[in-house]
């Protein structure tokens, strides 16, 4: 009995760890969409557009990084 309970929170765990990644990913895609429109909007990049940018892609790839693994 204690094995399964142990099982079941390990899943619900696991569970949890994926939903939280995935709900980070698509947080992550939807701001440099945003940010993306934003900054091509007014027709050109400016340096602090552009400095947005990088930091929201380095963030968004480390992001990637931290994808929970299956045991």
């Amino acid at each position: 009995m204690k094995d399964k309970q142990s099982s079941d929170s390990q899943k619900f765990v696991g569970n949890l760890k994926n939903g939280i990644w995935l709900f980070g990913l698509s947080s992550w895609v939807f701001g440099i969409t945003d940010r993306s429109i934003a900054s091509f909007a007014d027709g050109y990049l400016s340096a602090l557009d552009l400095t947005q940018l990088f930091t929201a892609a380095t963030f968004f790839t480390a992001w990637l990084f931290l994808k929970p693994t299956r045991v």
